[in-house]
């Protein structure tokens, strides 16, 4: 679809992230910030980059699109209103998927088959299974599988979008149940995973507000621990 500012682009700055390592997106979330109505950026990825359409639309941004080459896509947004997002490093939602990014170095056509499965699993206008169910499901699947670093990013992303201390409650009482006494004791209970849930809990019970106890698990439990951070920049200093 033709965009009416879309003549406009070729005055946009132009960033660049295909050799980039880490997490860019708190940087380009604050660059975006500074971006008057009606100016824009273009991103360059070398995969279409559809986790950042959602963080950019909350921050009052239209956008474009255009394939280039098998590993160049050139996503242009057009700012048309100021908006505040929800939580200043991330967007919309804390946590993003970033570790689409790795698959990039793997191939490219890998990384573009992993966020186009990404966006039909999460990224739906109308869901039928609305977004928390779906992050408490993925979670609790995460658990079973053994994957905890994924658990504990589901459930803070859960908690931003509504998650209470009495649905933790009975969602850690099942994972007794369903895992087994030993299995909780020795694998769940030493985990990020229960200290996230702590942390909130302990937070509550004194009185703390839902943005401040969020602002601590994304201190304690985001990019920065390698117990839960997922970008392989990360995870090759703690190897």
């Amino acid at each position: 679809m033709m965009k009416e500012w879309k003549d406009q682009v070729e005055q946009f700055e132009v960033i660049d992230v295909r050799k980039g390592k880490g997490n860019f997106l708190p940087g380009l979330l604050k660059k975006a910030r500074q971006v008057e109505i009606g100016q824009g950026l273009c991103i360059v990825q070398s995969f279409e980059p559809i986790p950042l359409y959602s963080a950019l639309a909350e921050l009052g941004f239209d956008h474009v699109t255009e394939k280039a080459s098998e590993g160049e896509y050139k996503a242009c947004f057009y700012r048309k209103e100021i908006r505040e997002s929800t939580y200043e490093k991330t967007g919309d939602l804390p946590l993003k998927p970033t570790a689409i990014v790795n698959y990039k170095r793997i191939d490219n056509t890998l990384a573009n088959i992993a966020v186009n499965f990404w966006e039909l699993t999460w990224g739906k206008d109308a869901p039928a299974i609305d977004l928390k169910t779906k992050l408490l499901l993925s979670l609790s699947n995460a658990v079973g599988a053994g994957r905890i670093r994924q658990a504990t990013r589901e459930l803070v992303k859960a908690y931003s979008l509504g998650l209470t201390v009495p649905e933790m409650d009975e969602l850690f009482s099942l994972f007794a149940w369903n895992g087994g006494i030993g299995t909780f004791s020795s694998e769940i209970g030493p985990s990020p995973l229960f200290a996230a849930y702590q942390m909130v809990k302990d937070m509550e019970g004194r009185g703390a507000g839902r943005e401040e106890i969020l602002n601590r698990l994304m201190e304690n439990f985001g990019e920065n621990n390698p117990a839960t951070g997922v970008m392989a920049g990360k995870i090759q200093k703690e190897v």
